[in-house]
């Protein structure tokens, strides 16, 4: 199982992903929205997408699990 983080804090803009997708390495799984720009959250290797630990505008902190793959 691993874990796809934030990289720094902000509000979860869009989640591109959904449960049970397939993602590669360097595909973006979100979008995080801090201090008016739009940061990409991207998988660090591929899997299949097991969860999602936000919703779309909630506030994250850095290093806050996003997404899970399996």
């Amino acid at each position: 199982m691993k874990e796809i983080k934030a990289s720094m804090a902000g509000n979860m803009w869009k989640i591109i992903v959904n449960v049970g997708d397939e993602v590669a390495e360097g595909e973006d799984v979100a979008i995080l929205e801090s201090m008016k720009m739009e940061i990409p959250i991207t998988a660090e290797i591929s899997g299949k997408v097991s969860a999602i630990k936000v919703n779309e505008g909630d506030f994250i902190n850095e290093g806050d699990v996003i997404v899970v793959l399996e």
